[in-house]
């Protein structure tokens, strides 16, 4: 496995039946950072994903059971924190992502004192786009999200993510499974953590096709609506059951 000998940061990129992009993405990490180390998580893909990964030079952590995106990350950031790397950033296996845009990433969250920080498609007007029924979902995120997070934040669903140690330790412990971006995005905001937008571009898959269709994107919505709410609830519960507590000692 890597450990932070050469750098701090450690690239993770959550893979599932990826063969055909995921050795790009590698590549192309290696290419944009000198000496970073990259650790491909695979969730039991069933094609040559594991094998397309080493091939381009990447460590592999072969996760035993199917675990989805949540799962996969979570495991890609508990180790992270037990090997002792202090940042970690998040590229996704498909492609979508620019590796060029990890720089900039990594810069803003050396520099910053940001918790999290986030590629995102909209902070500037680069010409990305997404389908009807998504641009719909992510300007509902934005509109949700807004009075929780007490400030707006333009591109809600974002994988393309980095984090500190501070975050990392948290996310290590509990992260959210099913639909981790936003959900992961009210935690820190519970735990009085910051987050910052950097401008990048989203590319359209390497290859294969998108598992989320229209359906999918109104159960996606749904769902995470629900998770965010109950989030916010178990915190005020949590902000009571303590304020009673005080007030009894």
């Amino acid at each position: 496995m890597p450990t932070p000998s050469q750098s701090p940061l450690l690239v993770i990129v959550p893979a599932y039946n990826e063969e055909a992009a995921v050795g790009d993405v590698v590549r192309s990490i290696h290419q944009s950072v000198s000496g970073v180390s990259v650790l491909v998580i695979d969730d039991c893909s069933a094609d040559g994903t594991v094998a397309a990964a080493r091939a381009a030079g990447a460590e592999v952590l072969c996760l035993p059971h199917h675990l989805g995106l949540g799962g996969c990350v979570q495991a890609g950031y508990k180790l992270a924190f037990e090997l002792g790397y202090q940042y970690v950033i998040r590229v996704d296996g498909d492609g979508q992502h620019d590796p060029a845009d990890i720089p900039r990433l990594y810069e803003v969250l050396r520099t910053s004192g940001c918790e999290m920080v986030i590629g995102s498609r909209f902070v500037e007007q680069n010409g990305s786009r997404t389908s009807p029924v998504r641009s719909l979902g992510i300007r509902f995120f934005r509109m949700v999200l807004r009075p929780i997070l007490g400030k707006a934040v333009r591109d809600p669903t974002s994988g393309f993510v980095g984090v500190n140690r501070t975050a990392l330790a948290l996310f290590s412990r509990s992260f959210p499974l099913e639909y981790p971006e936003i959900e992961a995005l009210v935690v820190l905001q519970r735990k009085a953590f910051q987050f910052q937008e950097v401008p990048c571009k989203m590319r359209p898959r390497a290859a294969g096709r998108s598992s989320i269709t229209t359906l999918r994107s109104i159960s996606y919505i749904v769902h995470v609506l629900l998770g965010v709410f109950v989030n916010v609830l178990r915190y005020d519960r949590r902000l009571r059951t303590g304020a009673r507590g005080k007030t009894k000692g």
